[in-house]
């Protein structure tokens, strides 16, 4: 006897269903297209936050955006250390193997790992009971320095400061990555730092020169 399906997986399939239906069928000459493989101009670096979903948030179709979402949007230094690296592994397909032209890091309003990079609550926990995650927004340990120094550690003008350095972190690092360097340097490859504010739905784009997002028009 087959086992039952949960309710959630059942309103995943409900979902399914609706796509088939509203999607699938009347984009079929898309989709076909889609079968001997991907062009994307862009990747989008985004939480995994389920409120933030890129395609969601700037309504594009199936093969234009590449995608890749983490606690936070967080984009690791260059290194060669051993390890699974998986951000990298990606942004290596992306700009070697699509060869996409922009790459967008997408930050978030009441983003949680942010939140816990700035209070610091998972710092000292076992792995598998917060110490992964611990571990990975302690790639915001230098940006938070000013962060706490300007705001302190609680509420929402603190919690916004560090949404954005976390964007600005990831910027940065990014630019560590010698493919990433030597494209934008020769004008084949820019890099956009942006912000999606789930308490009212507007998207900021931040200024390269003076740091500052600002929402979009």
């Amino acid at each position: 006897m087959a086992d039952p399906i949960s309710p959630e997986l059942d309103h995943l399939i409900a979902g399914y269903r609706r796509f088939r239906t509203q999607d699938w069928t009347p984009k079929l000459a898309r989709w076909r297209e889609l079968r001997d493989g991907q062009s994307p101009q862009v990747m989008v670096i985004a939480c995994s936050d389920s409120r933030v979903d890129p395609a969601q948030v700037f309504d594009t179709d199936p093969g234009e955006m590449f995608v890749v979402r983490n606690v936070a949007a967080m984009v690791p230094p260059f290194e060669t250390t051993p390890g699974r690296h998986g951000v990298s592994a990606a942004l290596e397909f992306a700009i070697q193997v699509l060869k996409v032209r922009e790459i967008v890091v997408l930050g978030h309003g009441m983003c949680g790992g942010c939140k816990a990079a700035l209070d610091q609550s998972l710092q000292g926990t076992e792995p598998g009971h917060g110490g992964f995650i611990a571990d990975w927004i302690a790639l915001l340990d230098e940006a938070r320095g000013p962060v706490v120094a300007q705001y302190g550690t609680t509420g929402h003008a603190a919690e916004r400061a560090m949404e954005l350095a976390g964007v600005r972190t990831s910027l940065a690092n990014l630019r560590t990555f010698p493919c990433v360097a030597q494209k934008e340097a020769a004008g084949k490859l820019r890099l956009t730092g942006a912000f999606f504010a789930i308490s009212d739905g507007l998207l900021h784009v931040m200024d390269e020169a003076t740091g500052a997002f600002s929402p979009v028009d």
